[in-house]
């Protein structure tokens, strides 16, 4: 049986096909059903995926996509509809990034779950579903400890005039942006949650300036306070981190998780290979 796994975020999607004992990787922009309808979708699947499989001339059997977003059942069918129109006489599997995280965290056994990328989330996982989750609130309201909030954070640090002379003058060589044209990209062009996301860079680039490592340590508390510490079971289970950002700041990640007094279980950069071993297992 040929599997295709796909792992969407709302930067980028990460596809592996599994056929005939073997693994293709491919990366594309990512899949939001909040920001691309069916026919969207269909064309980033049309224009970035599909020219990689087709030497292989592999038909594909079942789908099983994990992605952002997909916790809402009309942006399920969203996604659903442009994977069937794709992939004909394929099963469609479609589920939330939730899922994947957690499958590919804890594979069948408990433990809380974590997604730091672009956005974030949180959920309690039993081993076999998603028992407790916390409200996600996008990049707006919420996504607490996300590259989006963080990004936020320098921005916010950049336009109020907050960074010393060192870290604006990197920022100023890096970025060579200004305050109309931040705006405008915040409130005005597609996608703003990509867009700050991509200033948590400038996060990982400065570590040891004690602004940079303020902006971390804050982000990231603030995801453990206002989704962590709701759960009770937090302080009887491992807690895993799955996503760019845990990965990245695992070493502020494990201080937090030391003064909140929870364990910390595995952290992950992609979900993609827990997923991997989890479908191999159930073929």
């Amino acid at each position: 049986m040929n599997i295709l796994i796909a792992d969407s975020g709302a930067t980028k999607c990460e596809w592996c096909l599994l056929y005939d004992g073997k693994k293709k990787k491919v990366d594309t922009q990512g899949i939001s059903p909040y920001f691309l309808d069916s026919a969207g979708i269909g064309r980033v699947i049309e224009n970035e995926l599909m020219p990689a499989f087709k030497r292989l001339d592999v038909e594909i059997d079942q789908v099983y996509y994990y992605g952002t977003g997909c916790l809402n059942p009309d942006n399920r069918k969203i996604v659903a509809k442009a994977l069937r129109g794709a992939f004909r006489g394929a099963g469609v599997h479609v589920t939330h990034d939730l899922m994947g995280a957690a499958v590919a965290a804890c594979g069948n056994t408990r433990g809380m779950v974590c997604n730091l990328g672009t956005g974030s989330f949180s959920c309690y996982f039993d081993g076999k579903k998603i028992a407790k989750s916390s409200p996600g609130l996008g990049y707006v309201l919420g996504d607490e400890g996300s590259g989006a909030y963080l990004g936020k954070k320098v921005l916010q640090y950049y336009l109020y005039d907050t960074f010393d002379e060192e870290l604006r003058y990197k920022f100023d060589a890096k970025y060579v942006t200004n305050r109309s044209e931040i705006l405008e990209n915040v409130y005005k062009k597609a996608l703003p949650n990509r867009y700050l996301a991509s200033f948590a860079l400038f996060l990982v680039e400065n570590r040891g300036h004690y602004m940079i490592e303020n902006i971390i340590e804050d982000g990231l508390n603030d995801f453990f306070f206002q989704h962590l510490c709701k759960y009770r079971e937090s302080w009887k289970l491992p807690i895993h981190f799955v996503g760019g950002v845990a990965y990245g700041f695992r070493d502020v990640v494990g201080e937090l998780c030391n003064t909140y007094e929870f364990e910390l279980g595995n952290v992950l950069r992609k979900p993609m290979d827990g997923l991997i071993k989890y479908h191999q297992l159930k073929k």
